[in-house]
């Protein structure tokens, strides 16, 4: 057997992080703590006096140990970090700073509560945030597409051997493209609207047909004439009805096949990733009632799939090990060989929390119990260094 799936280290992950070797992973997960005055069961808040102080002490507390998450990670790695409104602008401008406004990537959405916080004043909160970072913007490998995304409802269109697609405009409908800026994209195709065919040259039955706007004025086609040519089985001929009357267009057939994949958006809904609620019942059916908000695995799930299925994971604040149970799950579905390296103090949790009910003494022991009842149910092995 290789390298285990999930390695835990306990200790202050700055110590840990410090003693890591440089590019030495994919991608990193952070999730901090917030900031804020809670009765979770680890230290969540870093209040000292004035306001000003509070969002110093965290900023402070933060800096090093994103340094090290920089330095250790690979050129082509990024970094995705969970925060809430308390501190989501102060981290915004720490990332800018530790690793550049232009490795800034995205600022998600994420919909972890969908009834929103009832306690407390102001509005009923039903997010976080997600801030996603690239170690190098130009050697950055993320990719902010999925499979799951896709919806086979898009795809309307049927042919008899089964073969699902959706019609798309063969025509380029943005308008900064035209005869005058891209002049060899404005060809002339032949279509038949009846039958359907399209075809380079003139054919029995064929019209003549070429790319305009809605409003009549010259456009271009997205597709070169030669390959046209070499995938005219792609297009379709159809009588569209537009602002001017009826008039014949080509049309591309965009087919849903296995390896289809969509663009992320950046809101995040707890249908899609999981919510709270769900992420406590997959804690409290590996360890009991032992986390008072962890992270859904869907969540990171998500996260971990924007790389290769060989990638190395570092979690920092690995909490209740959420990220290494989503590591398990991928390499279980996929077969995939990632691996993950979770961090966590041996801060001790608070009495009368349900972890402390739960016979647990600190939030490492919570990590610990966690990932290697992954490592017995879901397989992949597990270690401590």
């Amino acid at each position: 057997m290789g390298e285990p799936w999930n390695t835990f280290v306990e200790g202050d992950n700055l110590d840990v992080l410090a003693g890591l070797d440089d590019a030495s992973f994919d991608v990193a997960y952070l999730d901090p703590p917030y900031n804020r005055a809670t009765s979770l069961a680890y230290r969540d808040d870093f209040r000292d006096g004035a306001r000003a102080t509070r969002h110093a002490a965290w900023v402070a507390m933060m800096r090093p140990r994103l340094e090290h998450v920089r330095r250790v990670l690979r050129p082509t790695g990024a970094l995705f970090c969970s925060i809430d409104d308390h501190e989501v602008a102060h981290l915004r401008l720490l990332l800018d700073e530790v690793f550049g406004e232009r490795a800034f990537l995205a600022q998600v959405v994420v919909n972890l509560n969908p009834k929103g916080r009832q306690l407390g004043r102001g509005f009923a909160t039903s997010h976080e945030y997600l801030l996603v970072v690239a170690r190098d913007p130009r050697a950055c490998v993320l990719d902010p597409t999925s499979a799951e995304t896709v919806d086979p409802r898009d795809f309307s269109h049927e042919l008899p051997d089964g073969r699902r697609f959706r019609l798309l405009p063969l025509r380029n409908t943005n308008k900064k493209f035209h005869p005058g800026s891209v002049p060899t994209l404005h060809h002339t195709l032949h279509g038949d609207p009846a039958g359907g065919r399209v075809a380079t040259e003139p054919f029995e039955g064929s019209v003549e047909v070429r790319p305009v706007f809605g409003d009549g004025a010259p456009a271009v086609w997205r597709w070169s004439a030669a390959l046209v040519a070499e995938r005219s089985d792609d297009l379709v001929c159809r009588v569209v009805r537009g602002r001017l009357g009826e008039r014949v267009d080509v049309f591309q057939r965009d087919w849903l096949g296995d390896d289809r994949r969509k663009k992320l958006t950046t809101i995040w809904t707890a249908e899609e990733v999981g919510s709270t609620d769900t992420a406590a019942g997959e804690v409290r059916a590996l360890v009991g009632k032992a986390f008072d908000s962890p992270k859904p695995t869907g969540l990171l799930r998500r996260v971990v799939a924007t790389y290769p299925a060989d990638a190395r994971v570092l979690d920092p604040f690995a909490g209740s090990g959420t990220t290494g149970h989503a590591v398990a799950l991928l390499n279980a579905a996929d077969g995939g060989t990632r691996t993950c390296l979770s961090v966590n103090a041996g801060e001790p949790v608070r009495p009368g929390t349900p972890a402390h009910d739960a016979g647990f003494r600190s939030v490492a022991d919570i990590t610990r119990a966690r990932l290697r009842a992954v490592a017995a149910t879901v397989g992949g092995g597990y270690a401590e260094g």
